[in-house]
């Protein structure tokens, strides 16, 4: 088999029958294959065989120079070297042309964030329905409260609470479990969820946030809700800005990398690390409003 077409097609029905990749990210290992195969043809290159080092380097500038950012790239390069491990073990090529080529680094943006008394204000639900009340403002006061996902969040059953000791019982990413703390109003806002929810919630339905019909509500809902509460405050604000929140308020009170990291169940704390630059960027803010050497002259 020495056609790329043939070659991409190979190793794309190993991923789908083998490695049994989900359909999304067989999508996205083909869009990158057909972006690099496309380049590939270009420079009459016909097979996987006479690849060398330059090759990928060239592909790489030209697509960062058409305007591809360097997470798209490096989701690209990894693309191909999970392409180019399998065309080793077919024996199509001896070694692997990509080893050693890293992608153009790209700046990440900082995550956006409200202050407190915006979050405050966001938090208040104000709805007709009891229901709806009762669930959303439960919602995003557990959410606010342990800094959870979104898909924490959905998964959080009757049994991960425990209003006795204050805390609830997160599976965050990999099946990771971690006990986070419940704050009073968090526990209040779900003690009165609680009540409401025994009313519509099935039998045998563990969950703690329900739809009207009695089963566990689902991540698209819960957006849906933020999306009712945007418009309603007049500011966007997704599940992910309440966690960001929730982790820069805790840092800048509490100034404990380690203890955000863990709250937050971040594995590396360089992840974590991105709210330190949160921090900084509000204390400057507090420095030059309040310093009378930082005060910028009026005709500047």
């Amino acid at each position: 088999m020495n056609n790329l077409s043939q070659q991409s097609q190979a190793f794309c029905d190993y991923l789908q029958q083998v490695r049994q990749v989900s359909p999304h990210t067989l999508a996205n290992y083909r869009r990158d294959l057909n972006k690099f195969i496309g380049y590939c043809e270009s420079q009459n290159l016909e097979s996987l065989e006479p690849l060398r080092a330059h090759h990928i380097r060239q592909c790489v500038a030209q697509l960062h120079r058409q305007g591809l950012s360097g997470r798209s790239l490096q989701r690209l390069l990894s693309a191909l070297r999970s392409w180019f491990r399998f065309a080793i073990k077919e024996q199509w090529i001896k070694q692997d042309p990509s080893a050693g080529i890293s992608a153009p680094k790209t700046s990440k943006p900082l995550p956006k964030t409200m202050d407190v008394d915006q979050t405050a204000d966001f938090m208040s639900v104000d709805h007709e329905d009891a229901f709806f009340q009762a669930r959303d403002g439960a919602i995003l006061e557990t959410m606010y409260s342990s800094g959870l996902r979104l898909a924490e969040l959905t998964d959080l059953n009757l049994s991960d609470v425990d209003f006795k000791a204050g805390t609830l019982l997160a599976r965050g990413k990999g099946n990771k479990q971690r006990l986070l703390p419940l704050g009073k109003l968090a526990m209040r806002a779900l003690q009165d969820w609680l009540q409401v929810r025994s009313l519509h919630a099935k039998d045998d339905e563990p969950a703690v946030f329900i739809s009207k019909r009695g089963t566990r509500l689902k991540p698209r809902s819960i957006q849906a809700r933020f999306d009712r509460q945007s418009l309603a405050k007049g500011h966007p604000v997704n599940p992910h800005m309440l966690r960001h929140s929730f982790a820069s308020h805790m840092l800048e009170s509490s100034g404990d990398l380690r203890a955000v990291q863990e709250l937050l169940g971040h594995a590396n704390i360089s992840t974590t690390q991105v709210y330190t630059h949160l921090d900084f960027q509000h204390l400057a803010k507090v420095y030059d409003k309040a310093h009378p050497r930082a005060l910028k002259p009026k005709d500047e």
